[in-house]
């Protein structure tokens, strides 16, 4: 009897710490990574030096870096110069001499900045370069792949105005800055298709310098020249839209297929509804800035020195049309902020 009271109490007190450990473990434990993730990050400092403040995809990356460097407690500071490159190249001279940890770029042109990024990197600021890169390559680029932009709206054209197929073979070119990045080599993919089809005939390739009522222009020219146009490149779709409104008070815009390309923001996706163009070639806006926050993460806890490893990464791109300009392939800033 006295042994079967010891084995039930015993039985008792095996069940209680079971019971005990059992509830430790849905506490959970604390991961031993996540502190000293935290401690790398907190006091570092970031900098974007955009084209320009005030358009949907310098505000989108700024949207999505300035959540994650609360989030983090990394200080994130924009130095805007207002479509200015000298300003932007005496912004990145005064960062050099304030220092940062991580520089981010929107450059202006493939030259400007160049060297000043080499400068940047050996004074230890690790440096991304955001969807518009120079000929200098830094630690990471992170953007559109141009030349696919250029080939996926080059074939485009070449699907809608090949003889037989179109109103005419003829199509215009509206560039943005010719020496931009996405100029040099969305035009290296274009003409990547176009020399392969010389049916299409390029009846004018001209400059809009980004500006949506110069593109307005343009295309208003254009169309009085050449009636019978069948397709319109433009090289962003802010700027396109402008020619899209020649277009439409024309009453061109049924014939004219228009194509562009940009971040695919909701301006972007009511423009395709409304018909100031029929095809954009989305790279992403916002998942360009989540790319970059984490980037910008690694290279923070990085024990790499500036320009050890130079990574590049094209993000995915999307044809959206009026068709599928939904809430999935558009987005709006509000939701980002």
């Amino acid at each position: 009897m006295k042994l079967s009271r010891i084995a039930g109490g015993l039985l008792v007190l095996a069940m209680t710490l079971g019971a005990g450990g059992a509830f430790a473990q849905e506490k959970g434990i604390d991961n031993p990574r996540r502190g000293p993730y935290l401690d790398q990050l907190k006091g570092k400092r970031v900098v974007f030096v955009p084209l320009s403040m005030g358009f949907d995809l310098t505000e989108a990356w700024a949207a999505v870096l300035r959540k994650q460097a609360e989030k983090l407690g990394y200080t994130f500071d924009i130095r805007d110069p207002n479509w200015n490159a000298d300003a932007g190249a005496r912004a990145i001279q005064d960062i050099i001499t304030e220092g940062a940890d991580v520089l981010v770029t929107h450059n202006p042109d493939i030259q400007s900045y160049g060297r000043l990024l080499q400068q940047a990197e050996a004074a230890g600021i690790k440096v991304i370069q955001l969807n518009m890169e120079t000929t200098t390559q830094t630690d990471a680029y992170i953007g559109a792949d141009w030349v696919e932009i250029g080939e996926t709206g080059g074939r485009a054209l070449v699907d809608r105005c090949a003889p037989g197929k179109g109103v005419s073979n003829k199509i215009a070119i509206i560039q943005g800055i010719p020496t931009g990045a996405a100029d040099v080599y969305q035009m290296r993919g274009l003409w990547n298709v176009l020399e392969q089809h010389p049916e299409i005939e390029v009846v004018s390739q001209q400059a809009g310098s980004y500006d949506p009522s110069k593109a307005r222009s343009i295309m208003a020219t254009i169309i009085q020249q050449h009636p019978d146009l069948c397709g319109s490149y433009g090289i962003w779709d802010s700027q396109e839209a402008g020619a899209g409104s020649a277009l439409q008070e024309a009453g061109k815009a049924d014939q004219v297929f228009n194509v562009t390309s940009g971040g695919g923001n909701e301006t972007a996706c009511e423009n395709l509804k409304k018909g100031l163009f029929d095809m954009l070639i989305s790279y992403n806006a916002p998942l360009q800035g989540e790319l970059t926050a984490a980037k910008v993460a690694e290279l923070l806890e990085s024990p790499d020195a500036a320009g050890a490893r130079k990574t590049t990464f094209f993000t995915p791109l999307t044809q959206i049309t009026a068709e599928n300009a939904n809430d999935y392939n558009c987005w709006s800033l509000g939701d980002l902020k």
